[in-house]
């Protein structure tokens, strides 16, 4: 990658050819000149730019007429961007683009790499994402002594009596052979130990920490909660589900400097890995007061669409008071940054911890069909206030069961509030629907939130939990959008890789970074490569009510690009397998480089 003001960079590197050429015959003098208003701050040249600016793509993926598609596959519909400011001032040719530069215009040649509108992640947890280095790492741990062995070492570190905290054992993959407390409270007995599974519905401890939570053998099991026993009846080292609130009470809590020290660490690492936004997930008084604090501060490096926490009533009827902030109404809102204009709330658990609700039994624990509504703590009262206040609701819902009677609550409240349809509400995840369902969303303007990597990381025991008929209504993206619903895409980190190219990868191929399997999981599910880039930067912009700013590359746009070294594009249709090993180049919000490779 070449970076220079106009006139250096004839002495540096090999920029655009039509560029070079044309600042050689003016002699590095100013073109025709144009009004301050239209000379750039920075122009991105040498690059595959894909805008996004022509139609949608059929439910069946067959791109639009003006598409700059055809039987030769795809190619770049645009050579050079232009920006000023904050927004993009023009797209088009290298030769068109010569006008717009400046003396102290930067021009930025990307060397045949790929410039998309920015990328987008739906649905995060951006502070679990920050405190990953204070924790200790059990992602991709495939079993209770290898997980052990990794809290002993940090022990070792670690002042005796002082927590120690980790993440990332896989829930549904463990769920036929939880651990106990034995092994952990046996190999590291000084320190209250306190383990979060890998999307947090499951909590492991040692048995000083839940001596400190003060759950003993005759602690209830809370309403959506269990507290796995022993013969006994003791407990054995596990909660699931809202059960995992008793043991993280009694975990300390970070100062607010620290937490927002980790809420600044994940964004930043979300801008490293070519990320322009995030929609914040479920955020507490905690996360809004660091996200508040940040952008107060001009130090958020990022977009941040907060979704409030619904388990917080206070927090959100004070928003509701306040209405919603949407990050468009003022012009200072575009460097602010920080949108707060939707809720999350929870209808069910998870599927991997057989929490999710279901209309019929588990297929592996007859008798069983999950928890959901009122006994997992989902406020109907609040959320239909705030969906009538103007907020966005986000529901999380996995089961069959969970997914219709979320939709059977949403429709019941827009039969009341008909204009609250307007916000675009959202179903986090849709994960199992009933073939009854998938038409009761487009009505109602419901956008599916779903995640591409959940599929490739549960077919490895998502099919023993609903069986072989069920399983044709999961992770069912195609399905989704061929009975009209929107789709937006993401990876509920930190519980899944958040890499675009692992998400890519898996919309496209249902295959995971093995590529297994070879033919893909339920392939007819897939989407085309338009449609999955599509659905983490246009269709996350409409989610956030930001695709008049956001989502494709034009003229008075917010300047919010990624620029990676594969073309999604074309890999996507000839060597898929190939987008796993991309990189991101540069990420850019609001005209300024937040990130470039090798800084």
């Amino acid at each position: 990658m070449i970076v220079s003001k106009k006139c250096a960079m004839l002495g540096r590197g090999t920029g655009t050819l039509s560029l070079l050429l044309a600042i050689l015959a003016l002699g590095c003098a100013t073109p025709e000149p144009r009004p301050y208003t239209d000379i750039a701050d920075l122009v991105i040249t040498g690059g595959r730019v894909y805008t996004l600016s022509w139609g949608e793509p059929g439910t069946d993926g067959t791109p639009a007429a003006d598409a700059p598609h055809d039987e030769g596959g795809w190619r770049p519909d645009a050579e050079v961007v232009v920006i000023r400011a904050d927004e993009i001032l023009f797209v088009g040719t290298a030769e068109e683009a010569e006008s717009y530069i400046g003396v102290e215009t930067e021009v930025l040649d990307v060397n045949g790499a790929t410039v998309l509108p920015g990328l987008v992640d739906s649905h995060t947890h951006v502070a679990g994402l920050g405190e990953l280095e204070a924790r200790v790492n059990l992602i991709g741990v495939e079993t209770e002594d290898e997980a052990v062995a990794r809290v002993v070492e940090r022990a070792k570190s670690t002042p005796a009596g002082e927590w120690i905290l980790g993440r990332g054992w896989d829930e549904g993959a463990w769920a036929n052979r939880y651990p106990t407390m034995e092994l952990l409270s046996a190999k590291v007995p000084d320190h209250p130990v306190v383990l979060e599974s890998l999307h947090g519905f499951a909590v492991w401890g040692n048995r000083l920490a839940f001596e400190a939570a003060g759950i003993t053998r005759d602690t209830q099991d809370p309403d959506g909660g269990e507290i796995r026993r022993d013969a006994e009846g003791n407990p054995s080292g596990i909660v699931l589900n809202r059960a995992g609130a008793l043991l993280r009470s009694a975990v300390p809590d970070p100062t607010p400097e620290q937490f927002k020290g980790f809420m600044l660490a994940g964004l930043e690492q979300m801008a490293r890995d070519g990320y322009v936004a995030v929609h914040e997930a479920g955020s507490s008084r905690q996360h809004m007061d660091a996200l508040e604090s940040l952008a107060a501060a001009s130090d958020l490096p990022i977009r941040v669409y907060a979704m409030l926490s619904a388990r917080d009533a206070d927090l959100c009827r004070e928003w509701l008071t306040k209405g919603p902030v949407s990050g468009l109404d003022r012009p200072q809102d575009s460097d602010r940054r920080l949108a707060v204009r939707s809720v999350k709330a929870y209808y069910d658990a998870a599927l991997g911890s057989r929490g999710a609700r279901l209309l019929d039994d588990y297929s592996d624990m007859p008798g069983h069909r999950g928890t959901s509504g009122d006994e997992y703590g989902f406020d109907q009262e609040l959320v239909a206030e705030m969906m009538k206040g103007g907020f966005q609701v986000g529901i999380h819902a996995i089961g069959d069961a969970g997914n219709r009677e979320t939709l059977d609550f949403l429709e019941g409240v827009l039969s009341e509030a008909p204009d609250a349809k307007k916000q675009r509400h959202r179903i986090e995840h849709a994960q199992v629907i009933h073939p009854d369902d998938f038409a009761r969303f487009a009505p109602m303007e419901i956008i599916a939130s779903m995640e591409p990597p959940h599929a490739v990381e549960d077919m490895t025991w998502a099919e023993d939990r609903v069986g072989s008929e069920r399983i044709r209504g999961a992770y069912a993206w195609r399905t989704l959008r061929q009975a009209g619903a929107r789709l937006t895409f993401n990876s509920d980190l930190s519980g899944s890789d958040h890499s675009i190219f692992y998400g890519l990868h898996a919309a496209i191929t249902r295959r995971d970074k093995e590529r297994q399997p070879p033919d893909g999981w339920y392939p007819e599910e897939s989407l085309t490569p338009e449609e999955a880039v599509r659905a983490y930067t246009s269709w996350s912009a409409y989610a956030a009510h930001w695709e008049e700013r956001t989502g494709v590359l034009a003229p008075g746009r917010w300047a919010d690009l990624t620029i990676m070294d594969i073309d999604p594009f074309v890999l996507g249709e000839t060597n898929p397998g190939a987008i796993l090993e991309g990189k991101i180049v540069t990420t850019i919000v609001a005209g300024r480089v937040v990130h470039r490779a090798n800084d």
